[in-house]
């Protein structure tokens, strides 16, 4: 490496370079802590104050990953395009979405009503719809404008719709803490139920493509972290449809929409359809758990696809509690408080590990060469955008000078004849 090349690029700038999507499981990950936590019933004050701190830890990540990712969009637009194109990292987009949800669920938590009211959470709500929506058609159209090898398929690929997944476990935590008599409560649980099915009929045609996939061997490597993510879908929906129906059975008989009986019946649906998708779930979480630890590459350049062990799993683990209360299964909510011990020193694990690989420089550190070029190109093409004449200016300059050559040409000719 010449001199040159290393006065030129620094560790901040090889660092915000080689930023990254994968860094928002980072904060979902710290969020599936607290969610997780938050579920247990009459838990004592010291889990409160860890759960706080958890979601002040996941709000500054979000304001870096955010942070940085712009930067990186200004300073090297090339990479941050790439990145975006890219099929694997580009799959991570959509998670800054997913990851701003964690920080609305963790708001209502532990924000309201002493620092925000109803109708800001309100507000936050159709935010974070429209944020999901206006991130995930975009990415979709990018990843399908290209063909793909299903033999390569990973269910990593169920990003691309998970925040309009979320957008019915947001609606039901929003609603949670709103007035049933509230006009506005019905907005919000129809908006729930539309988009939650939209990304579970989306990961049934996902599902026999995972099946397939399953044929040539169990996930392998990187794609072995992967193989949890496909339990986000059902168990999610699972989560949100069992509290969606608790609160439509409220909600339809104070206005007194549909039927009479219309709250009833949607919630004995909601939660019969919850318990087979409950089922679902823990069997695609254990299809993936069970030849984990043979199958994954003990790399720790490979730590951020290790948060995949938390995120996806917080749907079907508080569905467990829920149907625990629900039909007052004392087991169930054991089951529940210990994979919820289980998520948090999975957390502790991770972190230190992602920690270590930080520091040794084997995540979000892009090489020299690569930041330098990059640099160039950015330097050539504004030096380009610079020279360039618009076509009107150019045609302005054109007429200018022809007409000064004709004034001239006459001038002469005038001169010969006198």
């Amino acid at each position: 490496m010449s001199f040159e090349t290393q006065a030129q690029v620094g560790t901040l700038a090889r660092r915000i370079h080689g930023w990254s999507w994968q860094a928002f499981p980072i904060g979902m990950g710290t969020g599936a802590v607290y969610v997780t936590l938050s579920a247990i019933k009459g838990h004592s004050s010291a889990f409160t104050i860890i759960e706080t701190v958890l979601f002040f830890v996941n709000m500054t990540l979000f304001l870096l990953n955010t942070t940085t990712l712009a930067l990186q969009a200004v300073l090297y637009p090339q990479q941050a395009w790439r990145l975006i194109k890219d099929p694997v990292k580009g799959l991570f987009v959509p998670l800054i979405v997913l990851s701003f949800a964690t920080i609305i669920i963790g708001t209502i938590n532990y924000a309201f009503p002493k620092h925000v009211g109803i109708n800001f959470l309100y507000v936050l709500f159709w935010i974070y719809v429209g944020f999901a929506v206006i991130t995930c058609f975009p990415m979709l159209m990018i990843w399908f404008n290209e063909p793909h090898d299903l033999n390569k398929f990973t269910p990593a690929y169920a990003f691309l719709v998970f925040p309009l997944m979320l957008v019915g476990v947001v609606s039901f935590n929003v609603l949670r803490i709103m007035d049933p008599a509230d006009t506005r409560t019905i907005g919000v649980l129809i908006t729930g139920y539309v988009f939650q099915g939209i990304p579970i009929f989306s990961f049934g045609r996902q599902l026999l493509t995972i099946i397939y996939r399953s044929w040539t061997g169990f996930l392998d490597g990187h794609q072995a972290n992967g193989a949890f993510v496909a339990c986000g879908p059902p168990g999610f929906t699972a989560l949100a449809l069992i509290n969606l129906g608790a609160r439509a059975r409220e909600i339809l008989d104070i206005h007194g929409l549909v039927t009479p009986q219309a709250g009833e019946i949607w919630y004995a649906a909601s939660v019969m359809s919850a318990l087979m998708l409950y089922g679902l779930a823990v069997f695609l979480f254990l299809f993936g758990a069970i030849p984990y630890w043979f199958k994954l590459h003990k790399h720790l350049n490979e730590i951020l696809g290790c948060w995949a062990l938390t995120f996806p799993n917080v749907g079907w683990i508080n569905t467990t509690r829920a149907l625990g209360d629900l039909l007052n299964v004392r087991g169930l909510k054991l089951i529940h408080i210990v994979l919820t011990i289980a998520m948090a020193i999975t957390w502790c694990t991770l972190i230190v590990l992602t920690a270590l690989a930080f520091w040794k420089g084997l995540i979000f550190l892009s090489r020299e060469e690569d930041v330098l070029q990059d640099k160039i190109l950015s330097r050539r093409s504004s030096f380009e955008e610079k020279r360039q004449v618009p076509d009107s200016a150019r045609e302005s300059c054109q007429s200018v000078v022809l007409s000064t050559q004709n004034n001239s040409s006459t001038e002469i000719y005038n001169h010969r004849m006198v």
